[in-house]
């Protein structure tokens, strides 16, 4: 049995891997220069902790000894290993002589940032930022991962495999961007975090709407991001992800059905979440240098601040529609500014938006704009069509929770509709 010293040391080496891996990690890929090499040498010496620290003590630095160890561990794994031939002599020269910098916070946390992009590198497809983000700088399993977006193991693995044989193959630099190329490369690096949120919100298809998992590593991810580089687009889409997750718990019914922004029960949303994200929309916005989720988040937070749907400002929400239309011109965005000028004008004000975007062929296969246009035929009274507009919506949709909401007012308007 294991005695009480040896049980308290292995609680501590768990504890610190909980808490210290992914930065650990992180300097690792940076002193080794190869991802697998590094996950190994990590293990190595998380394992190497266990043995020793309970004969040797825990020393006062963890994270230092564990770097040290896990370096050398990998050096000894490459003597040793029959490929050390092939092996170029200048980078195993590099890995024995590079500077460690293991006693310097700073330099482990640029470490940590370096990893971000070098992930959500624009070389990679955007399935492989997503996979890779989330396996090493999130310290989800493989497993985990292709869980998450309905993915067969084998295949997320092989993803995760081809992204880092291209950052070895195409040598993308382990680096922060300099300042001249930081805005697009942080671009891509907040479009996956994004993406991770998104799928959390909103999952693509599946029994669940939501994946509450994936939105908090998300939001933990953007959290990291903004202590290590506070710009203003990364506080802004922080802002917004806190304030839609604030509504989490009145987004479904008991049952999992889906509840629209209008019958939510206000107050079941998170308050402290919504207050954090007022103040980093106000912050972000008193930068003079915000963009799309800064705008997107400002406009949550105007939903957030109405004590009820009717009390809502849709003259100010049509205002910051009208920013961010400018600002990122898109399809989706001109459906929600439609949406948002229906219920400032009325339903054929928004009608008349809807069907311009739908006949210039943008969103036709996008069920929300059906479901958006069926919502606005009901309310207008055009039963008939939004029928067929809902109809539409719900051919288009994998999402269950969504479709069983589709057909339940399909349902209701049938039972309406004259035979």
């Amino acid at each position: 049995m294991e005695d009480d010293a040896a049980k308290h040391v292995r609680d501590r080496v768990d504890a610190i891997y909980r808490s210290e891996s992914r930065r650990v990690l992180a300097t690792l890929i940076r002193l080794l220069g190869d991802f697998d090499l590094a996950e190994e040498a990590m293990q190595d010496a998380f394992v190497a902790a266990v043995e020793q620290w309970a004969t040797q003590g825990i020393p006062a630095n963890p994270r230092s000894w564990l770097i040290s160890t896990g370096r050398f561990k990998a050096i000894d794994r490459l003597r040793k290993s029959a490929r050390f031939e092939a092996t170029d002599a200048s980078a195993l020269d590099r890995i024995e002589s590079a500077d460690q910098q293991v006693n310097d916070d700073e330099g482990v946390e640029d470490d940590r940032l370096r990893l971000i992009f070098t992930c959500c590198h624009p070389a990679l497809s955007p399935d492989a930022q997503v996979a890779l983000t989330l396996r090493e700088v999130c310290g989800l399993t493989t497993e985990e991962v292709a869980h998450a977006f309905l993915t067969p193991a084998t295949t997320l693995a092989q993803r995760i495999v081809r992204a880092k044989g291209k950052i070895r193959d195409a040598r993308i630099p382990y680096e922060i961007p300099a300042r001249a190329d930081l805005p697009e490369r942080l671009d891509t690096v907040l479009h996956v975090i994004y993406l991770v949120f998104n799928e959390g919100y909103l999952a693509s298809s599946g029994t669940s709407l939501t994946r509450a998992d994936l939105s908090a590593e998300a939001i933990r991810l953007a959290r990291l991001l903004v202590e290590l580089l506070p710009e203003p687009e990364a506080i802004g889409l922080l802002a917004l992800m806190l304030i839609h997750e604030a509504r989490r718990a009145s987004r479904t019914t008991a049952a999992g059905e889906m509840i629209l922004l209008e019958d939510q029960d206000r107050a079941l949303w998170d308050q402290q979440q919504i207050t954090e994200g007022i103040e980093l929309v106000e912050k972000a916005l008193a930068s003079h240098r915000f963009g799309p989720y800064t705008l997107q988040a400002a406009i949550a937070a105007v939903h957030a601040e109405a004590s009820t749907a009717q009390q809502t400002d849709w003259a100010q929400i049509v205002g910051l529609y009208d920013v961010l239309l400018r600002a990122d011109p898109s399809p989706v965005i001109e459906l929600n500014r439609a949406a948002a000028i229906a219920m400032r004008d009325g339903p054929e004000a928004g009608l008349a938006l809807i069907d311009a975007i739908l006949v210039r062929g943008d969103l036709t296969d996008y069920h929300v704009a059906h479901a958006a246009r069926g919502d606005l035929l009901r309310r207008a009274n055009r039963v008939g069509d939004a029928i067929k507009s809902y109809e539409r919506a719900l051919e288009l949709s994998t999402q269950d929770a969504e479709r069983n909401f589709i057909n339940r007012r399909l349902e209701a308007l049938r039972a309406t509709s004259p035979r």
